[in-house]
């Protein structure tokens, strides 16, 4: 490193100690977000060393980052995006491939999903001509079930597609084991559960696809940004090419012929010998993620372990505080499972003498931030009116959460002082309601 640059590294940690905020909490006046990320001096370190160094493209730092990630997850393959969303679409896209030959998904094709989540979970399907099909979740856990799976499945049923809620796994071993059993593609969407076990295992390595996101919301940041992991080599090269413009050739940007054969290619119609680096085999999108992203990634993920820990002990310390209060549904972690929590929903009681809507308003009063979980049921959205699917059971639990839930944060960002503050502001409503204090 030479000395001009290490001196301007010295000069951005001394400023971002000095941008450092020491009034502390003062409760009803410090915003308590619901989401947010947690951001040292290495972070803005490793942002401003990268601007420095001018990495304004996918490069050594993005490769380093999928390594490390991919390693960390316990997958063969990582691959960057500019966000979760786009990997949905990656991971979701991938499965249409040509190269998938007679297993490949073909629109009309059905995919089964959850109605009660996250838009781009969704979206992937509608875009690529397929199906979604609904079913259910379960109140407190928040997800679907094996056996509503099982009962969703059909003869046009190729794929499914599910997210872990709010770090709650599903019953993914026993959902993978469905998907075996016919002949079906698994993606986790793992956006909100990095750090999650079923089983001892860590979410993200049961399915055929996995993808994350690395939104400010999620447990490790890079402003914008995401990934779809996969162990199949083959799956791996489909969604690098489809996130690279759909192109053939799988050298890095500013490499040539690292295959030696860059001339001797004969493909499609195109005349033999036609440059690899432009011969396009999908219909493909360029999603890449930058290295000024991949910069940040990197120091990130060397607080993972800790980002996790604190979520657990966030969500623990709220959930032993609300535990006795009336006339709320507490989420509870699906069994044989332990979650690296996004978020602490609360269901109010249909039978309430308090609406979601009276508490919420309480909370928000206090500065203590709420947000819904998530689309509630998407099939009351005006976006999927008309669109092709097909409903599986009743939508009892997804109507519920639209009307009654909500949730609050558990980011590492808050302390105990703000997690026991938002604990005894729920209490004191609900005790004015007429609930046991």
């Amino acid at each position: 490193m030479n000395e001009h640059k290490t001196l301007v590294l010295e000069e951005v940690r001394k400023y971002h100690q000095d941008q450092q905020d020491d009034s502390g909490f003062v409760p009803g006046v410090t915003e308590i977000w619901p989401s947010g990320a947690v951001l040292d001096e290495d972070d803005r370190v490793a942002l401003v060393e990268a601007a420095l160094d001018l990495r304004i493209a996918a490069g050594t730092s993005s490769r380093r980052f999928e390594s490390a990630f991919a390693r960390r997850l316990g997958r063969r393959k990582a691959h960057l995006t500019n966000s979760g969303s786009s990997a949905n679409l990656l991971a979701l896209s991938a499965l249409l491939s040509p190269l998938l030959k007679d297993v490949r998904l073909r629109p009309g094709d059905e995919v089964i999903t959850v109605a009660a989540g996250f838009p781009t979970t969704v979206n992937p399907i509608l875009q690529n001509g397929l199906v979604p099909v609904f079913v259910d979740v379960d109140l407190k856990t928040y997800n679907t079930t094996a056996a509503r799976v099982e009962a969703a499945i059909g003869p046009r049923t190729r794929a499914v597609i599910i997210a872990h809620a709010l770090g709650n796994p599903f019953e993914v071993t026993e959902i993978a084991a469905l998907c075996e059993q016919h002949d079906l593609f698994l993606i986790e969407d793992n956006c909100d559960a990095v750090g999650s076990t079923y089983d001892g295992r860590l979410t993200g390595t049961f399915g055929d696809l996995t993808t994350v996101s690395f939104y400010p919301a999620h447990h490790l940041t890079m402003g914008e940004g995401g990934c779809v992991l996969t162990s199949d080599l083959g799956l791996a090269r489909i969604v690098e090419s489809m996130r690279d413009w759909g192109r053939d050739c799988w050298c890095e940007p500013g490499e040539s012929n690292k295959c030696l054969k860059r001339f001797d290619y004969q493909m499609g119609t195109l005349p033999a010998g036609y440059d690899h680096k432009y011969i396009f085999s999908h219909v493909g999108y360029n999603l890449k993620a930058t290295d000024l992203q991949a910069a940040l990634g990197l120091t990130q993920l060397t607080k993972l372990d800790s980002f996790i820990a604190a979520r657990r002990a966030n969500w623990q310390r709220l959930r032993a505080a609300l535990d006795d209060l009336p006339w709320l549904i507490l989420p509870e972690a699906t069994e044989r499972s332990e979650p690296s929590w996004f978020g602490f929903v609360i269901t109010v009681d249909p039978g309430a003498p308090f609406s979601r809507a009276e508490l919420v308003t309480f909370l928000e009063d206090r500065r203590i931030g709420t947000r819904r979980l998530f689309a509630g049921n998407l099939t009351r959205h005006p976006a999927y009116h008309g669109t092709p699917h097909r409903v599986v059971g009743d939508l009892v639990n997804s109507d519920i959460i639209t009307e009654q839930s909500f949730w609050v944060g558990v980011y590492p960002g808050l302390d105990d002082e703000m997690i026991d503050y938002m604990a005894d502001s729920v209490r004191e409503f609900v005790t004015a309601k007429g609930g046991r204090a």
